[in-house]
This record gives C-alpha cells, structure tokens and sequence, in this order.
C-alpha cells in the first residue's frame, strides 16, 4: 500500500493518512479503540514528528514525538486544566520546563524523569515567590521566600520559548504540519539565540540532580507550597516599620528545617538592580557552563585537544608496572598543535598552542588502578559538552573547571606546585597502590599549555569527591587550626565551603568505620609529613536526611529502581546511632557507583555483614565505603564553635550521608612558611595558626578531626 488511503481495523481502530511502502508514514489521523486520537507525523508506523494527541482520559499533548513517544518541545494538559510546557524525553518531562496548575501556582525549573529536579522558582497564585532548587519532585536546600507584597526579582520570567504560542503555532494538520513544525523549532531556536546574545552567557539555570513532580496530577504541588512563614513570631519589626517579607529558607527532602526573616537591615538587596543580580547569581549557581566568546573558551578547547591526544596515544601501549624513568619532568610527550593541523595533530579552530603532558605512563597506570576507562574519561572531558568553571576561583588563586558529568575536576597550578607534584610522585604512586582506601585527592593527569608569547598554564586533573546523586547540603573545609578559619556570616551562602569555626556538628559513625576511618587517616598523614606537606585539609560533605518523623508521604515511596525487596531490607534498631538508614548486604553490580571508587568495604557490626550497601527509598542503592557514602548521625552541639546552643536541652540529630577527602596536598613546608609561622607566632598562639612544621601539623590535623568523630559510649 502507498499513497493516501483509509485503513480501519476490526477491532474499530481507524487511519486516515499517508501510507508508504505498507506502513504508515506521512502525515494523518489516528483513531484508537479506546477514543484516543492522533493526528499529526508519522514515521514506519510510530508517531514521528510534530503531532497532536488527545487520550482517552481528555489529557491532550501537542508537540514532538520520536519513535512514538513525546521527545523535544512540547504541551500537555491535562484533563483539570493544568499544563506543562517544555522538553520532554522518551515521553517524560525531561528539561527546562514551566508547570502551571489550575489553581495558578507556577513551576518553572529543569525536569527529570518526569520531576522538577535542579534550580527553579515557583510563583503561587496568592502573589508569593519561592526561588530554590528540587531534588526528585521535593524542594531540597536553600531558598529565598517571598511573601505576597515583598519586591520579588525583576527577571523572574517563564523559560524563554515556553509559550503556548510556541506551541499553539505549531500545531497544525494536512500539509501544513511539516512547514508549521519548522516554524516552531525555528522560534525556539530564534528566541534562545536572542536572549544568550542579549547577555553574553547561558541565562538557563544550570542543570542539576534534582527530582521531578509527578506528571498525572497537579496536586503535589501544594503539600509543601505553604505560603505562610514556619514561625510568625518575630516577624514584626517596631511600631511604623513594615512586615519583613522576605525568608530565607532550608529544605532536606521536602521538609522544612529552617527559616529566618532577611530584612533590609540583614543585607537584603533594595534595588531592582541588586534584587536581579542576586536571582542571576542564585540562578545559575555556583559555575558556568563556558561557552564560545568566554574566557577560557579556548584554553578548554586546547586541553580537550591535548587529553585527546595524548590519552590515544599512550592507550595503545600495552599496561606495564612503571620504571624510574617513567618519573620526573623528563618523562613527558611533546606536541605543537598548529590551526591548520599537521602531520600528527588535527585541524581546530582554537589558537596554535604546545602540549605538554607529564609522566604519561604513570598517570595512565593511576586511572588504571582506579577502574577508570579510557574512553570515559576522553568523553568525560573531551566530548561534546564544554566544562564548567566555578566562579570562586580558589585562596591561592587556581582556578577550577568541572567536566560535564561532574566526575573530574581540572584545576590550574603554579609552577612551584607542579615541581613538588612531580617530585613527590614516585612515593605517591606507591602510597595509593598500597592503600586503597586512601583519602588522598586522586590524580589522574598533569598537562601544561603553552600560548603565543610564552604564557604557561598548568593543569592537574583529580576525581570529584562530591560526584554523587545525592544532594552536597554543607561543605567544610577543616584543618583543625583556628586563626583565620571562620567564615564571615554575610558571605554564607548554600555553594559557600565552610570552616574549622563554623563547624557546629560532631558526627557518630560505626565503630568499625570509625576505627578503619581514623587508620587511613593516619597513614595518610604520616605519608605527607614524609613528603613535608604542610595546609591540608579534610574536605567534608555532608547529605541530610529530612527526619523521619517529618517526612512527607512522597519521602517514603520505595524506589523500584533499587532492587530491594521488604525482606531483604535490615533496619536499624532504635540503639543504632543511625536509626533511619536502610543497610542491606552488598550485591556486586546493583549500586550506585561513584565516578572512581575503589577499594575494600569495611564491615558494618550493626548489620553483621562484612560489606554493606546504603538504602535510600526513592533514590537509589548506594556501595558505601571509607569517605564514599558512609552513613552517621550528626549532633547539632553548639551554633558555631565559638557560640554555644541557645537551648541545649534540645539537641538537633539528623541522619546524613558523609564524603570526606584530603585535599590540597601540594604545599611544602619551605622558607616562606617558616617565616609566616615566625611572623604570625608574634601576633597570635603559635598552635593555632595553618603554618606549623608537618609534625605538628599532622598530630593537631587528626586531634582535631577525633573530636569531629568522637567515640560513642
């Protein structure tokens, strides 16, 4: 059958439309048994193309369709009048998107698996504003809530090309579909064009992990879309001043843990100008995504091309156990890349550059030993996606990118750093060999470019600590001195890393990971003093839990993506310093895994297995290991470690998921330190300032971290 013809089925299902070859392709209309109707693209009998389809149930989706699912740009309806407007993948909202219900509340934020997931803002119909993030269908972080009345951000619009008449403009039959469906894609295409240029940068709020909402119903929305403060006391400034109306507010897991007024006289911006730039910060987080015209556009295009390179070259040669001459700035391959490509390198469109990359072979067995491939690692950072640079660029002034997935981190070095990099390598190569579980930042490539006019810049390549599903809620940076390590209160923010003084937890893990923990640790320690490595820390993340008994209904949906079944799951008993956290016997091949973990598991004496996984209901099964996915119990002990607890009768315990590492182990105990520790021991204790001797250093760095973890009774 080809052409245009009429097919009905005996089971009263119905075609009119274009057929080819004897399937339906083209364009036309189809009748379903149950009273669906599609009209629209068709492509070897599944919907292909732009098309509309009413179900039977009355919902309506008008936009794209790939292989017979919604994909692309798109409007649902639903039968009680709410709408989504936005991507859509393999038939799931998927993207940036705005959600609106009947009863006028707004959703604007990426999408995930059919939930909001990632930064967005939710206008409700009373005239209020929450701006935040989701994570799995659940407001999950900090936020800025602003009460009806309040001057809310001025740029606070619906995603740019999320319009009904983006899509109402699209919608059509016969032969104009194929012409009405360019047209849409083309103003898509022409309105986010139009607005990157306006601003010189990506103005999407940055993806994120975050959950979604629940694609068959509008009601989700308003069991945690309250928009009345937590507290009304205090909210009342003197007699003749106005309602504060603005709160800043702390969810974990759709709950709300926390909030507090932020008036005028707690730095709240006044003008529109301030109020724009804060949402336009807050918006696009705490990096972006570089794109062509920033910065360091080319830079990246330079070290892409150069990974690729060398990373291809050296993969060929077959895995051997390294030599001494392997080491050292000596072992290096070389490699000038022209515009116009050579007999060795391609084309590209960067600037001409020389390569440089660093002992090859012994980096190449270092993401060997970690269990990273070759080709995910080039797709990782080479791909099509651009990296993202952080926009706090480091105190030493390094400055940091990300891969796109987030699995690597790329930060600049100085020279000095590059030499004790280079010269320590040998010892720790035979460290991370040694100990597998070592809490060591891993280091998978050193590389330095050099531009016209003989500017140098180096690179170090190291695996993301914070590369996980869950949520990062706090970050500290600890080295368990004290002068100088607090953080000024109006520069805290939800992407700010905290300090030593701002610490106002101690954490209560397992004694058999606490003990294994505090082993590694010191090892680690003694491998540095060796090296006479000074400033470390312990990078520590920390994922709370919402407590139990404030959970909403929706935190306690299993996750049929774990796997577990009601048998299978061991409960903490109400002993156990971690209550409300699931722990199941390890199965190979069933977890989450991290983005390089290696090593043993430690056992669990609460569960009685020698390894263990983490059960989160509704995320996911988690391999848990030394700093990777350990489960604890955090205490709320003082506000800060300077300020004790208002009310110490009530102790704040929340049930977290811990990622711990040390970093920045590439500053030598030299001259200019022991100067800095002369000249600041005349000024302040000699014990609490950063520079010590390694001795020291090292027996102060894990006394302080002991009373982080203390031993339970």
């Amino acid at each position: 059958m080809t052409g245009r013809g009429v097919i009905q089925w005996p089971s009263g299902a119905s075609y009119d439309g274009d057929v080819c070859g004897g399937f339906i392709d083209g364009t036309g209309t189809f009748k379903g048994v149950d009273g669906s109707l599609y009209k629209g693209s068709w492509r070897m009998n599944k919907k292909h193309g732009m098309g509309t389809m009413v179900y039977a149930n009355s919902d309506t989706y008008e936009g794209f369709w790939n292989e017979g699912l919604p994909e692309g740009f798109g409007k649902y309806t639903w039968a009680n009048g709410s709408t989504y407007i936005g991507s859509w993948k393999s038939g799931k909202m998927n993207g940036r998107g705005v959600m609106k219900w009947t009863n006028g509340d707004t959703l604007d934020c990426n999408w995930l698996n059919g939930l909001a997931h990632g930064k967005g803002f939710c206008k409700y119909a009373s005239g209020a504003c929450y701006i935040g993030t989701w994570d799995r269908g659940l407001k999950d972080g900090h936020g800025m809530f602003y009460q009806p009345g309040s001057k809310i951000p001025c740029n606070l619009e619906v995603s740019e090309c999320v319009t009904d008449h983006d899509v109402s403009s699209a919608s059509s039959s016969g032969n104009e579909n194929v012409n009405s469906g360019l047209l849409f894609l083309l103003q898509k295409l022409c309105n986010t064009w139009r607005i990157r240029n306006l601003f010189h940068r990506p103005r999407r709020i940055s993806n994120g992990t975050a959950p979604v909402f629940d694609d068959n119903s509008g009601n989700h929305l308003s069991e945690d879309s309250s928009t009345e403060p937590l507290t009304t006391g205090g909210c009342l400034q003197d007699s003749g001043v106005d309602k504060v109306l603005v709160y800043e507010r702390e969810y974990v897991q759709g709950v709300l843990i926390s909030e507090k007024p932020k008036g005028h006289d707690s730095g709240m911006p006044d003008s529109g100008k301030t109020q724009e730039h804060t949402w336009q910060k807050q918006a696009g987080g705490p990096m972006e995504t570089i794109y062509k015209g920033h910065r360091s556009y080319y830079l990246m295009l330079n070290l892409q091309l150069g990974i690729r390179y060398t990373v291809g070259k050296i993969t060929p040669v077959p895995l051997r156990e390294v030599r001494s001459n392997d080491f050292g700035p000596r072992a290096r391959i070389r490699m000038y890349f022209p515009c116009e490509g050579s007999q060795y390198t391609p084309p590209h469109c960067s600037v001409n550059f020389f390569w440089k990359d660093y002992c090859p072979m012994v980096f190449r067995n270092l993401r060997e030993m970690f269990h990273i491939d070759a080709a995910d690692y080039m797709m990782s950072i080479c791909g099509d996606d651009s990296l993202k640079e952080l926009s706090s660029p480091g105190k030493s002034g390094s400055i940091f990118y990300l891969s796109q997935d987030e699995r690597f981190v790329i930060k600049t070095l100085r020279k000095t750093e590059l030499k004790i990099l280079l010269k320590m390598l040998p010892k720790y190569y035979n460290h991370v060999r040694a100990y597998d579980n070592t809490l060591i930042t891993k280091f998978f490539g050193v590389h330095r470019i050099t531009l016209k006019g003989g500017r140098k810049v180096r690179f170090v390549v190291m695996g993301n600590m914070f590369c996980t599903e869950l949520r990062i809620h706090r970050k500290y940076d600890l080295k368990g001195s004290t002068q100088g390590r607090s953080t000024k209160k109006q520069n805290i923010n939800e992407n700010t890393t905290l300090k030593d003084l701002d610490l106002s937890y101690v954490f209560h893990v397992d004694k058999p990971w606490r003990d294994a923990l505090f082993r590694q640790i010191s090892l680690d320690c003694m491998f540095l003093e060796s090296q006479s490595i000074i400033d470390y820390s312990m990078l520590l993340g920390i994922h709370f839990r919402a407590p139990y008994h404030l959970k909403t209904s929706s935190s306690h949906q299993n996750s049929p993506e774990t796997g577990i079944s009601d048998t299978d799951l061991l409960q903490y008993g109400e002993k156990s310093s971690w209550k409300g956290f699931l722990l199941v016997a390890h199965e190979p091949g069933t977890t989450v895994g991290g983005s390089h973990i290696r090593g043993s598991m430690v056992r669990a004496s609460e569960a009685g297995y020698e390894e263990v996984d983490l059960v989160l209901p509704g995320t996911g099964r988690f391999r848990v290991q030394l700093g990777v996915n350990m489960p604890a119990r955090a205490l709320k002990v003082c506000e800060d470690m300077n300020t004790e607890l208002k009310n110490p009768d009530s102790i704040e315990e929340y049930d977290v998921v811990l990622y711990l590492g040390i970093i920045d182990i590439l500053q030598e105990y030299n001259v200019s330190k022991r100067v800095e520790h002369a000249v600041k021991s005349l000024k302040f204790d000699p014990l609490s300032i950063s520079a010590v001797d390694p001795s020291s250093y090292s027996k102060r760095f894990v006394k302080f971290l002991e009373s982080v973890f203390p031993e339970q009774d």
